[in-house]
């Protein structure tokens, strides 16, 4: 069995981070969103994966490389443009043959791994497997709808929900599949949609079996569930320190990646400080992750993720917030007193 994943996708959600950088590389508790994925995949025996990229492609490539260290071979497959997810499975026949597979979106992060999902698909080898959360927003995702254990339609993004099932971004096919998406037509996005390939299944007679998930399951697309979900993962780390502390107060789950230094300030857990930060006369509190090589001076921040190079000097509070990579926030000292904002496009900033 193989592995395609997709790491292909312009983030237009994740604007203005993912003008600079790919939005899989976006970390959660200090580790790219992409590498949970792949670590998963490994976990659960397969080994062979073929990696959907885009416009991205060199920054995927330098982080993943050849996926020894996950335990897997990589296979880069080249999409001209974000034309649909049955569109990246059209592309990768060649790499497929005649295997079965899964596809797994990069962004997707799933608590309990895959395993549990590969080894059902294998022991009971429907055509299509497919897992399936309840969700509150369900017009923002595929949604399928169920009599039984039997899938009877799918509807990408509909106004009005028949189901509150949302489909999470991991599917399992046979061979099949490539008769479905070569019998799809682009949706009104101009994309080949893979709820459209399924439904094309589901019409045809082919096995098409639902397993709906009871763990956590994020769709890291949008600001909220990437906080979301980096709340989640460092809820589940164990306190380590490989850094300096002094003078300071730590308290609950943190860990202090090498080379990081905290000094004068209190950190509340969970927290993960990374490689070569220096946190200084500051506070820290929960759910916080500081990327490697990040000054934070005389300044306050909680449930928030500060990318790599960035520096962050006497702001009183920052809270809820996703700052990037190479950034300055600052207090100025020039009069008159006002705030002085340089930001790029699609940015949000809210000042009180």
């Amino acid at each position: 069995m193989k592995a395609l994943v997709l790491s292909g996708g312009k983030g237009t959600r994740l604007r203005p981070i993912t003008h600079t950088s790919a939005k899989q590389l976006v970390p959660v508790a200090n580790k790219p969103i992409l590498f949970y994925g792949l670590e998963a995949i490994s976990r659960s025996g397969i080994k062979d994966v073929g990696i959907i990229v885009g416009e991205t492609k060199n920054e995927i490539k330098a982080a993943v490389g050849n996926g020894s260290k996950f335990g897997i071979k990589v296979t880069y497959i080249e999409q001209e443009a974000p034309l649909g997810l049955a569109h990246a499975v059209k592309i990768s026949r060649d790499f497929m043959k005649n295997d079965e597979f899964v596809m797994y979106l990069g962004d997707n992060l799933i608590r309990d791994g895959i395993k549990t999902f590969v080894d059902e698909f294998k022991k009971k080898k429907p055509n299509a497997q497919i897992l399936l959360a309840k969700v509150p927003n369900p017009q923002q995702f595929g949604v399928a709808e169920l009599k039984g254990d039997r899938v009877m339609r799918l509807v990408e993004k509909p106004k009005q929900p028949k189901s509150d099932l949302a489909l999470v971004g991991v599917y399992m096919f046979d061979k099949n599949i490539f008769e479905a998406v070569n019998n799809i037509k682009p949706s009104w996005r101009n994309e080949l949609e893979i709820t459209d390939a399924i439904q094309y299944m589901v019409t045809k007679k082919f096995v098409v079996t639902p397993h709906i998930i009871t763990g956590w399951w994020k769709d890291t697309g949008k600001l909220e569930d990437m906080l979301e979900a980096n709340r989640i993962i460092l809820d589940t780390l164990k306190s380590e320190n490989k850094g300096t502390i002094k003078d300071s107060e730590i308290d609950e789950k943190v860990v202090i990646q090498k080379g990081a230094q905290i000094n004068n300030s209190t950190v509340r857990g969970p927290v993960i400080i990374g490689e070569n930060c220096k946190i200084l006369n500051s506070y820290i509190g929960p759910f916080t992750s500081v990327y490697f090589n990040t000054i934070i001076e005389n300044s306050e921040i909680e449930h928030s993720i500060v990318l790599e190079n960035s520096k962050v000097s006497d702001v009183k509070r920052i809270t809820d917030s996703l700052i990037g990579q190479n950034v300055e926030v600052l207090k100025s000292g020039k009069k008159p007193h006002a705030f002085r904002i340089m930001v790029g496009d699609s940015s949000r900033v809210e000042i009180v």
